[in-house]
């Protein structure tokens, strides 16, 4: 577990500091991906991946989560910083933490989707697919976002 601190903000991954209920009310009922996730999915989601929150004090302000192996591949997910919060510079720190965490040096790729964050995610070396005709995708038919 790390912890990084600016001002009154700190961004941690001790998993014990998350707030799942915070997390999945802004994931199923604000954010634009997971519209309805259920609180299951939201918690079998952050058991597997490395996490990342924010807070001031004790209260979370935002999260990011990332899917990886720690060795070759990195998935970027459910990235969101509360609306009182957003243009503080917070998502972009956030991102900035996340992209030099030790455990996720020397990676061969990252990914992420995004509807409308692409300016973000490009100032932190994200891009279109170099190559979108090797990529495949499946969806599930239990689709609990």
């Amino acid at each position: 577990m790390m912890d990084w601190h600016r001002n009154d903000y700190v961004i941690s991954t001790d998993p014990e500091r998350l707030n799942l209920e915070f997390i999945h009310h802004f994931l199923a009922n604000t954010s634009y991906w997971p519209k309805g996730r259920p609180l299951t999915v939201v918690k079998r989601a952050i058991e597997n991946s490395l996490n990342f929150g924010l807070y001031k004090g004790a209260d979370q302000l935002g999260f990011a989560r990332v899917v990886t192996d720690r060795a070759t591949f990195a998935w970027l997910a459910d990235v969101f910083i509360i609306e009182d919060y957003r243009g503080k510079g917070l998502s972009k720190w956030l991102l900035e933490t996340i992209v030099s965490h030790p455990e996720l040096q020397g990676l061969r790729r990252w990914v992420l989707a995004t509807k409308d964050a692409h300016e973000l995610y490009r100032r932190f070396g994200f891009t279109q697919l170099n190559d979108p005709g090797r990529w495949m995708e499946k969806f599930g038919k239990n689709v609990g976002s």
